[in-house]
């Protein structure tokens, strides 16, 4: 019986025991504070629906507002996003991430009264306003966890926040609007173990170097550190070796560190994540060795660290992620990848590597990203690979790979782009066995020769083919281009043996995804039919041997054009424009006849943006809406044409910024109407008929850069009385033969400000192509308005030149060959950016303006068939870049100054100025007339020189030799010539000694 009794006792002591430990594991877990059953305390529920009636929520969310589900019939802590204290029923956690929740939080939030509150998670809503304004969040003193990420708070973080939620564990207040300096009080949240303070950027939220260092020591639990966006260009870089041992991640990137970063930081023992991306002014080496071996993801991206990359990152196991691109490394890439089998994103894009590619980055079999571009990489791809199996995309352009290209990349089963451009490739390309799942392919600018194999039509996924700048040749059909059924974008440009077929049967074969084909450069001599059953937006076949016209048959099929490239082939007419939505129309260097324009068919394309007419032979007069025919418009070219007339005075549309009409018959008035296109850049008149005065009303132009009016007849006076903003953007001005009279304007050279920084104006700029894209190209993020760089002509170093490349950074004037008279303005001396100076062939009197010596720039300068008189002033001998210089036929007299660039000109430089003389003219100068470097000015202590002098003689033969000769030196280093000095100890000693002696004796009496 008591044995029974025993083993009861032992069975109720285990059942105590299990309902025991059943309690205790969910008082410790975290469903215990989930699974409520009815405990809502009746203050805390009110405080809850105080707050949903108080908060709006947005009409347009993508989340789910959990509100939604908060009502008083049911028990507040099951309601979505409320966590309760099992025991207590006090709500201790709180959820409305991506809630919907819209506006303010209100002023006295009820959700802050809740005094057990130990996490709070608002982020992903629509909040806005100033914390400052929700002061009673600070006093949730028991609060562990506040993530307010992706909102709209704005203004400075008070350091009240951080004063009393000294309990926080974790703190984000990341993607808001946050500014200002963060408060150095952040140093007192020591139980801190992550912080995220990123992507706040308008403006910036900025650490000084005392708040992160105060910061870096303090925060010892610290395990994640998120600063991205944050400024932090006062910081300084060694506070950074007072962060906690236990860091694990640490990003950094766009936060405009500057100087040396230690490289004791890739060595934190717990290290896994490290982005320093996007500091631009960060410089660093990359340790050698005891690397964090846990490393996980390394971003070093748009960095300047130098120096080369170890081998001992063959020892990081463990990374997943590593950008290294844009950065300053150099030597060679080493082999040493061979154990990064976890490794899945690999960039080394723009580091400038060279030598070999190593043969182990072949082997990473969970590759997916691989970018090695623009570098200078040399040798041959591998023969066979089969281990990047997962790899999706292979960029190694712009370097000097060699070899051919082998054929087991479009065989790699994850492949979808590859690019390969830009390398120094050859052969042909190989047939493809299995074809794969590429989509774009970017082989351009090598030197792949032989026929495109029918077995590249078989990658039945391309988007995007591009082979050009390459030595292809062969006859591309419609039936291979028709397996392509996905195909967006084919470049085959500049291929000169490649040609398109011209069967009748092309017309049965459609491209419905076909929109950009380019075959510029190649050997098309009609018009492709097969494109005529696509819905091509942009079509380029310009630089071929296309004769004839565009007549409507043409144009049928080319409704949806955008953009028409078909500029240098033969086409002698146009019947039509195709479509009527076109915004570039390129159809300069043919042989375009009769009257285009005269006939309307211009009037009726109200998209256009870009028309280029230019060097055909195109006649009749221009029509009345070529100002306002299209308010998009923004460049026209109809230059070296035959077009007559007047130009119509009817430009209304502020767009356009590049309009050139020289070389024409054009003549009257200039139209004063230019003056409403107030983005106008570029203006070029040159080579016409136009009889007016110069066209001061131009002068409302806040952009006009370029002004060519060259060979024309204006006449009469420029303006002397311009506002100080007129024309200061100007870089080139050309009013040379033409019939201006009147002195030079003083004013206007005053006002050309462009032409006196040494800076490169970047206005010019906004008309020039974006590399690569196309007004409305798809692939492109942006593109720019103008599809051809703009040209202008102009006359510098006695050549006229186009000039292109150059153009946005070329400063010139040319008021050659008028009736200017009177003097040089001495301001046309501060033009200190000016390269070219034409002022020849005038009636221009005095002297050359010493002040030309300040024009350091100046390349060019032409001066000659005037009637300046004076010397020559040698300080022109300070421009060290002129290659140019024509003083002729003028009254100039003396010597010609030498040395720098004045010993390379020759005589023609100087001819029909009878009063010069010296080097390189055969007559030479007398000693009186011989030029001689200015004396420095300089100031004696005792105002009379022969006080200097007796000096000199008293001290010399007081102290001797050696003084003497030490007093030479003293005498040498003031600018007095030595001769001068022993001429007048030698010679003078004896009259000087006696003069003295008589003014002391007179002093005396």
């Amino acid at each position: 019986m008591g044995k029974v009794v025993s083993m009861l006792y032992r069975i109720l002591f285990l059942l105590l025991a299990f309902l025991h430990f059943q309690v205790h594991c969910s008082l410790s877990s975290p469903s215990f504070f989930l699974d409520s059953a009815h405990l809502c305390l009746p203050e805390q529920r009110a405080a809850l629906l105080e707050f949903k009636n108080t908060i709006s929520l947005g009409y347009y969310c993508d989340g789910y507002p959990r509100t939604s589900s908060w009502n008083e019939s049911t028990d507040c802590c099951s309601w979505d996003g409320v966590s309760c204290h099992k025991v207590t029923g006090h709500v201790i956690g709180i959820d409305l991430s991506a809630s919907c929740l819209h506006g303010t939080l209100p002023v006295n939030n009820s959700l802050f009264h809740l005094q057990r509150l130990q996490w709070l998670d608002l982020s992903a809503n629509n909040l806005h306003g100033s914390l400052l304004e929700n002061s009673s969040l600070f006093h949730l003193e028991g609060l562990q966890r506040l993530n307010l990420s992706h909102n709209h708070f704005n203004g400075s973080i008070s350091s009240e926040l951080f004063n009393q939620l000294v309990s926080l564990t974790h703190l984000n207040l990341s993607h808001n609007l946050f500014s200002d300096l963060i408060p150095y009080e952040i140093s007192l949240l020591s139980k801190l173990v992550s912080l995220d303070l990123s992507g706040n950027r308008n403006p910036y939220l900025r650490f000084d170097s005392q708040g992160f260092d105060m910061l870096a020591r303090n925060l010892t639990e610290l395990r994640n550190l998120i600063l991205d966006s944050v400024n932090m260009s006062d910081v300084a870089l060694p506070s950074f070796l007072n962060l906690t041992s236990s860091l694990e991640r640490l990003s950094l990137s766009f936060c405009d560190l500057h100087g040396e970063f230690p490289s004791e930081n890739f060595r934190l023992p717990y290290l896994q994540h490290m982005d320093l991306g996007g500091n631009r002014n960060l410089i660093g080496y990359f340790p050698k060795s005891n690397l964090s071996s846990g490393l996980k993801l390394l971003d070093l991206s748009l960095c300047s660290f130098r120096g080369s990359i170890p081998a001992s990152i063959g020892n990081l196991t463990q990374i997943i992620f590593l950008d290294f691109s844009v950065n300053d490394f150099g030597g060679q890439i080493p082999d040493a990848f061979g154990n990064l089998n976890k490794l899945t994103f690999l960039s080394f894009d723009s580091c400038n590597f060279s030598v070999q590619l190593p043969s182990t980055l072949f082997n990473l079999t969970h590759l997916t990203h691989l970018d090695l571009s623009y570098n200078r990489l040399e040798g041959s791809l591998p023969n066979h690979v089969s281990e990047l199996q997962l790899v999706e995309d292979i960029s190694i352009s712009n370097n000097l790979m060699s070899g051919g290209v082998p054929s087991w990349l479009f065989t790699l089963p994850s492949l979808i782009k590859l690019d390969l451009s830009h390398n120094k490739l050859t052969g042909p390309i190989d047939q493809i066995q299995k074809p794969n799942s590429l989509e774009y392919i970017y082989l351009s600018s090598n030197d792949i020769h032989g026929s495109i194999p029918n077995s590249f039509f078989d990658l039945v996924s391309l988007a995007t083919l591009d082979l050009s700048s390459n030595n292809l040749s062969g006859v591309i059909k419609s039936n291979m281009l028709a397996k392509l059924k996905n195909l967006t974008h084919l470049d085959l440009s500049n291929n000169s043996l490649l040609s398109l077929s011209a069967s009748e049967n092309d017309v049965n074969y459609s491209f419905p995804q076909l929109y950009n084909v380019s075959f510029s450069s190649c050997s098309i001599t009609q018009f492709p039919s097969f494109f005529r059953t696509s819905n091509l937006e942009i079509l380029k076949l310009s630089n071929n041997n296309i004769s004839g016209g565009i007549s409507k048959w043409e144009a049928e099929g080319w409704e949806s054009l955008l953009e028409l490239y078909l500029s240098n082939n033969s086409l002698t007419n146009l019947e039509q424009f195709p479509g009527m939505n076109l915004k570039v129309l390129d159809l300069r260097s043919n042989l375009l006849q009769g009257p285009i324009l005269s006939n309307s068919l211009i009037c009726n394309q109200s998209s256009l943006r870009f028309l280029d007419l230019s060097r055909n032979y195109l006649t009749g007069t221009i029509p009345n809406c070529l100002g306002n025919f299209s308010f998009f418009l923004q460049f026209m070219n109809l230059e070296v044409n035959n077009f007559y007339g007047k130009v119509p005075d009817s430009f209304t549309k502020d767009r356009l910024r590049y309009l050139s009409l020289n070389d024409n018959q054009l003549e009257g008035l200039l139209p004063q109407s230019l003056a409403n296109c107030s983005s106008l850049r570029i203006l070029n008149l040159r080579n016409n008929k136009f009889t007016d005065t110069f066209p001061h009303w131009l002068a409302s132009l806040p952009d006009l850069q370029v002004l060519i009016l060259r060979k024309n007849r204006l006449y009469g006076p420029m303006p002397t009385s311009i506002a100080p903003s007129n024309f200061s953007a100007l870089q080139i001005i050309d009013l040379s033969h033409n019939e201006l009279t009147g002195p030079l304007p003083t004013k206007f050279f005053q006002n050309l400000r462009a032409m006196k920084d040494q800076k490169t104006h970047g206005g010019l700029g906004l008309l020039l192509y974006s590399r690569g894209c196309a007004i409305y190209d798809r692939d492109c993020q942006y593109s720019m308005v103008v599809p051809e760089k703009p040209s202008v002509n102009v006359t510098t170093k006695k050549l006229e030149m186009e000039l292109a490349k150059t153009l946005t950074i070329f400063k010139s004037i040319d008021f050659s060959s008028n009736l200017f008279c009177g003097q040089i303005p001495k301001e046309v001396g501060e033009l200190i950016s000016l390269q070219t100076l034409n002022l020849s062939n005038n009636n221009l009197t005095g002297p050359i303006p010493a002040s030309f010596g300040n024009m350091v720039s100046l390349e060019s300068l032409d001066l000659s068939s005037n009637k300046l008189g004076g010397r020559i002033p040698f300080q022109l001998t300070n421009l060290t870049f002129l290659e140019v210089l024509n003083l002729s036929q003028n009254d100039l007299v003396g010597p010609i100054p030498h040395g720098k660039q004045f010993d390379t000109f020759e005589n023609d430089s100087y001819s029909g100025n009878l009063g010069l003389c010296g080097f390189p003219l055969s007559k030479q100068c007398g000693n009186n007339e011989e030029p001689k470097p200015p004396v420095p000015m300089l100031k004696e202590d005792e105002g009379f020189e022969i006080a200097f002098i007796w000096k000199v003689a008293m001290m010399g033969y007081g102290c001797g030799v050696v003084l003497g000769l030490s007093m030479g030196y003293i005498v040498f280093t003031t600018g007095r010539p030595w001769w001068f000095v022993r001429m007048v100890e030698r010679d003078w000693l004896n009259n000087v000694t006696k003069w003295i002696r008589r003014s002391s004796r007179r002093r005396r009496n």
